[in-house]
């Protein structure tokens, strides 16, 4: 046990560490052979703090550990909107003003409703996982030619300006890339490892652990780039790293830990984490998409309304695993 607890918090905090390290060469390796600022800030801080859960659940996947995989990923989804959503607007309300963020908001919500049709057979296909990858690549797509075409657009002008404050030599960019992957690589596994032996040691459900510890674990490079955005009053950028790495982790990271190995779905997943993801979405939308032609807006109180969700999805788990369910 103690050894699996060592291996948990040192993996947890070297998979912190190692991604920030490789989000930030590979961003300076893209600028350095001329990637437009726009496009590495829409690609780097949308999806770039998911690299945590992309490799924490494709090495579970690959190991046998789907409920890891899953769980990671639903329980980052919940974890970003109800724990990190509601810190940052606690810290400083949120407002929406890209035109951007206000159309990726309805997709992440259909997006939401896509990933429960394909499991409501409680079973993740590989056919499934391609379904998910495939329109990944098409979002991918989608969000480059809007970040191309809206170049007035107050998202644009955020990523800009946060850009060009980073500069870094090449040769340092390649040695962060390339040591940054590695340790990645060796820290999930490090925290897969630690997460089984616990989940094991304490008879809970590895999907447990999933949508608790290794959920909030992964999540940290989007709590500290979120509230930092927020700090700094980038609204947008705050917002569109929650909704980046949502669609991340539906469709990327399921897809990715899918198509390895394919696997049942637990019924509870169904019934109690989708639907909590589905209603935190969903009202995502409603308080960030604004009406009347005004700016969404997430207010100090909203902001405490999801941390009490969350507070009382975990309490949830807790009582369930108590209790055997």
């Amino acid at each position: 046990m103690t050894y699996a607890i060592i291996a948990l918090i040192l993996g947890l905090g070297a998979l912190v560490w190692s991604a920030d390290r490789f989000v930030e060469g590979a961003a300076a390796t893209a600028r350095y052979f001329g990637m437009p600022p726009l496009l590495i800030g829409m690609i780097i801080v949308g999806f770039g703090t998911s690299a945590p859960e992309m490799v924490v659940s494709a090495l579970a996947a690959t190991e046998g550990n789907p409920g890891i995989a899953l769980g990671n990923a639903y329980g980052s989804n919940i974890a970003n909107i109800a724990l990190i959503l509601g810190i940052t607007a606690l810290i400083n309300p949120v407002l929406v003003h890209s035109s951007v963020l206000r159309k990726e908001l309805p997709i992440l919500t259909a997006v939401t409703v896509l990933s429960v049709a394909l499991i409501v057979d409680l079973d993740l296909a590989r056919t499934d996982a391609i379904i998910l990858l495939l329109v990944f690549a098409g979002l991918m797509t989608w969000t480059i030619y809007q970040g191309v075409k809206r170049k007035d657009d107050t998202l644009a002008s955020e990523v800009e300006i946060e850009s060009a404050t980073k500069e870094m030599p090449i040769r340092r960019a390649l040695i962060w890339l390339a040591a940054g992957l590695t340790l990645l690589i060796a820290s999930s596994r490090a925290l897969v490892w630690g997460a089984v032996e616990i989940a094991h040691i304490l008879g809970v459900s590895d999907m447990i652990i999933g949508l608790t510890i290794v959920a909030v674990g992964t999540s940290l490079p989007e709590l500290a780039s979120s509230v930092m955005a927020a700090r700094k009053n980038e609204h947008d950028i705050a917002l569109g790293n929650i909704i980046g790495s949502n669609l991340f982790n539906t469709l990327a990271v399921v897809g990715i830990a899918g198509s390895i190995h394919p696997f049942d779905v637990g019924y509870e997943t169904l019934t109690r984490d989708m639907v909590v993801m589905g209603a935190l979405t969903l009202s995502l939308f409603f308080i960030g998409y604004g009406f009347k032609g005004r700016p969404g807006r997430i207010s100090r109180f909203e902001g405490m309304a999801l941390l009490l969700v969350y507070v009382g999805y975990t309490t949830w788990l807790i009582f369930e695993t108590i209790n055997g369910g």
